[in-house]
């Protein structure tokens, strides 16, 4: 019987990371995929979408600078830039994965399998191999990796066809003429992005609530909302899904919203986006100690489950469902496994991207958050068209927030940000919030100029009472108050 150090189970982000940091400590490695190395995080998932979402930003610029005029763009057009995209991820890992093959040794490196792994105990995992083989592998430790797939609702026509979950939308042939997305999530809002950028399909967003992105600040679903309207999307807010059908190969769903209104709307496809479900099916997880939450998470302990030698990172787990999540997570595990004591992994730094119209970018507390849990917070905000940059590139929709501590420290505990190249502008307040440090280090630092990050440094001036524009003149373009009690009061930064 074959013996390893460590059996991953799952060749996606997740687990290849994991795979990759076992080899740092020279350990043997085995890795089992049944399905594309890579997983969902290429093939039908972050990957995959943000080539989509990229794809359809290039058209959005094209259609406005041609003013609405028609252009030629196809739906084989979008999925072979897309599938380029994918192919070349794939083509990376393979390749590296395939060298580190061939300078494996007995004693350590990685070996790779295709096939569905079960578990027959904490020590053993039975192969079913994709050639028809079956065999049984020995390991010290084990780590899961299995991802996850888009949740389901049993009382939809989900046929992954006309009514699908994201896997459904390779099946496409063209680009929908319709289409209604039940979820105002961020996944829901990310496709609303794309379909409704590229011009060719009439878009309609389902929310319960009054708004969506509900678990963010106003500010940024208000101008979310603003522009996924004026790019033609209907949202229904404060609405429930009474049914939906497909008729006559369309599809007809029926709306209840709080006031009590009843709307039929007829579509010609449909997007559920819902969340996303553990892959824990047919793992033989009943043969180990493992627990599961209520939510079908497996539960964990800084990635280590109840069966002490099995370890947990990606979808699995109750936290955050990203690629960059994962992989640390991954890592964290095998470190944990093989490279003695280690600190807890901690998340408050956490980074996230939503790829919208335009773009947002969030890292730590944000000021609902702050409010909610009734924290004393300061508060900067600076509109993008007072950015120098911004305002050559002719992107000045967006903004800067940042939210510090109400006290002398004014240590940073979460940023915002809206607007072009957000997401490459996050990264040093994420390192201060992990390293635990105020503003002082963003005041006094020279930036490039003109650069889309100069907003970060008016934000904390103003805190500072330092900034170059002052809040009260420009009182629509830039803010600064406090939130205390669940009120915010606008302070001087003259």
């Amino acid at each position: 019987m074959e013996k390893y150090d460590l059996v991953i189970i799952g060749a996606g982000p997740s687990g290849y990371a994991g795979a990759m940091r076992a080899l740092d400590f020279n350990k043997k490695v085995l890795l089992i995929e049944k399905e594309k190395l890579g997983g969902a995080g290429i093939f039908n998932g972050a990957l995959w979408s943000k080539s989509m979402w990229e794809y359809s930003e290039k058209v959005k610029i094209r259609r406005d600078a041609e003013e609405g005029r028609e252009l030629n763009i196809t739906w084989q057009s979008m999925m072979k830039d897309v599938n380029e995209a994918i192919h070349e991820r794939k083509m990376q890992m393979t390749l590296h994965l395939n060298i580190l093959q061939s300078q494996q040794t007995t004693a350590f490196g990685i070996h790779y399998e295709k096939g569905t792994a079960v578990l027959q105990d904490a020590h053993h995992v039975v192969i079913h191999k994709n050639d028809g083989k079956t065999k049984v592998v020995e390991t010290d430790k084990i780590l899961l990796c299995t991802g996850s797939h888009p949740r389901k609702l049993a009382h939809l026509p989900i046929d992954e066809k006309i009514v699908v979950t994201s896997d459904g939308i390779n099946n496409w042939t063209d680009f929908p003429e319709s289409l209604v997305i039940l979820g105002a999530g961020v996944i829901g809002c990310e496709f609303a992005t794309i379909f409704s950028n590229i011009g060719k399909t009439k878009v309609y967003l389902i929310d319960k609530a009054p708004r969506i992105l509900p678990f963010e600040d106003e500010d940024i679903a208000h101008m979310v909302t603003e522009n996924l309207e004026s790019n033609g999307v209907t949202i229904h807010k404060n609405s429930s899904l009474v049914r939906m059908e497909i008729k006559d190969g369309k599809v007809e769903y029926e709306l209840k919203y709080d006031d009590g209104r009843i709307e039929i709307i007829h579509v010609s496809n449909a997007l559920i986006s819902v969340g996303r479900i553990p892959n824990t099916e047919n793992l033989g997880m009943e043969n180990t100690k493992i627990k599961f939450s209520e939510r079908g998470s497996i539960i964990d302990h800084d990635t280590q489950t109840d069966e002490e030698n099995i370890y947990v990172a990606g979808d699995l787990t109750a936290e955050i469902s990203l690629v960059t999540v994962g992989e640390r997570e991954a890592r964290h595990a095998v470190r944990k496994m093989f490279g003695g004591y280690i600190d807890t992994l901690k998340y408050r730094n956490l980074c996230t991207i939503m790829f919208l119209n335009p773009e947002v970018a969030v890292v730590g507390m944000s000021e609902q958050e702050a409010v909610q849990k009734g924290i004393s917070v300061k508060v900067a905000k600076i509109d993008f068209s007072c950015i120098a940059r911004a305002v050559a590139m002719r992107k000045t929709k967006g903004f800067f927030k940042i939210i510090v501590s109400n006290d002398d420290e004014m240590k940073i505990l979460g940023m915002r940000a809206i607007g072009e190249h957000a997401s490459s502008a996050i990264q040093a307040v994420q390192l201060l919030i992990y390293m635990n440090k105020g503003i002082d280090e963003l005041a006094h630092m020279i930036y490039p100029h003109p650069s889309i990050i100069e907003g970060i440094q008016e934000c904390v001036r103003m805190l500072l009472k330092k900034s170059i524009y002052k809040s009260s003149v420009f009182k629509d373009k830039l803010k600064c108050y406090v939130c205390e009690n669940g009120t915010c009061t606008p302070i001087s930064n003259l």
